[in-house]
């Protein structure tokens, strides 16, 4: 009986411990920084310190970065302000703890791809094939990412190879990368698009971590405006902003529905997507919005920089509403972007960063999760 409740005793502590450490920094969202990796204990079960360092990556993947600083290295159109060598460091140490656990590993190289470390991501994801060839996503992105390096041989191989493990998914993925491809090569319109549709039909603007007082930033209310000069064209058209990430109990939607109905747009035309934190979820939230009102026709507007993988996330993210309802829609996409380059020729160019970003965002709206179980 003494040596039962002496081991309840130890059971109960870990399990306050890690909730401790959970809620600790979890408060209001960022109140209090997780102790760092040096000081985990070592006497714990392993189940509990990688918890604790998975806890600490996620962590750090929402807080500790700049918006700028991240946008300048990893692409200008970006919003992640993580502190990226914690996480990768922490997944490091994670994979030690359990060098069987492919869900960790694959963590580790999605850190490696964000960073543009890609010799260490594409050396982590061999070590994942090594242990399980048949890996679905990790073939997947493997190749694709080889590709945007200039490796075109390893793509033909994933991509062969994928069609062995699973044909019709292979097949499926084969059609998104070609569609992806030619997102890229659209033209971005800088003045109100002409004949867009009378009825059924929705201006979508997408929205920009606001600053820690709640106000906007430049970046967004450039985006509104773009929308506002649409909405005046189209009267008729319903009006959907997104965005979540609440500062000062403020969501981005909250704070660009007030600036519309402020320069003259009726409030009953605004409908709120006030859930999403990243591109993905804009693109999955707002589409679930875009079935319940029937609206057939998008106009999507944000920055030149963030267009083409807006306009990714958000056909896939159609797709994936079609097949999951069993029907086609139809639905068809048009832009209006808010030119945050020196000239619209820059703008129109694709080098090979944001093509990581934009083959990322579309794995992760397709359903694979960057980081298996934690982090879409």
């Amino acid at each position: 009986m003494k040596f039962l409740k002496k081991r309840l005793f130890w059971v109960l502590a870990i399990v306050l411990c890690s909730i401790t450490f959970t809620t600790a920094y979890a408060t209001n969202g960022t109140t209090q920084e997780p102790p760092t990796i040096s000081t985990l204990k070592h006497d714990e079960p392993t189940s509990t310190r990688i918890k604790q360092l998975e806890d600490i990556a996620m962590y750090y993947y929402w807080h500790g970065g700049d918006i700028k600083k991240a946008e300048t290295e990893i692409f200008k159109g970006i919003t992640l302000k993580g502190k990226f060598d914690v996480v990768e460091n922490a997944f490091i140490q994670a994979a030690l703890l359990d060098p069987h656990n492919i869900d960790l590993k694959f963590s580790l190289a999605s850190t490696q791809i964000i960073q543009k470390k890609l010799p260490e991501a594409f050396q982590t994801y061999k070590q994942i094939l090594n242990l399980e060839p048949n890996h679905f996503n990790t073939n997947l992105v493997y190749g694709v990412y080889s590709r945007i390096n200039g490796d075109e041989r390893t793509y033909n191989r994933s991509i062969s190879k994928l069609k062995r493990i699973n044909a019709k998914k292979a097949n499926e993925f084969v059609q998104k990368i070609n569609r992806t491809e030619d997102i890229m090569k659209e033209k971005f319109n800088v003045e109100v698009p002409a004949n867009l549709p009378q009825k059924d039909h929705a201006i979508v603007i997408l929205g920009y971590a606001l600053a820690d007082d709640g106000s906007m930033q430049p970046t967004l209310i450039e985006r509104l405006k773009a929308g506002l000069a649409i909405a005046k064209k189209y009267p008729n058209s319903k009006i959907i902003v997104s965005g979540g990430v609440p500062k000062q109990g403020v969501t981005e939607a909250d704070a660009m529905s007030k600036w519309l109905i402020s320069q003259g747009i009726e409030k009953d035309r605004i409908l709120l997507e006030n859930n999403s934190t990243d591109t993905v979820e804009n693109g999955l939230f707002t589409t679930a919005i875009l079935e319940k009102e029937n609206l057939k026709d998008v106009t999507l507007v944000t920055s030149a920089s963030h267009m083409r993988r807006a306009l990714t996330v958000f056909k896939e993210a159609s797709d994936f509403y079609d097949k999951m309802n069993g029907k086609k829609s139809g639905r068809n996409f048009t832009n209006m972007v808010y030119l945050d380059f020196p000239s619209l020729a820059e703008a129109q160019k694709v080098p090979n960063d944001e093509k990581l970003v934009i083959y990322r965002d579309l794995f992760r709206t397709s359903g694979i999760w960057q980081y298996p179980g934690l982090q879409r």
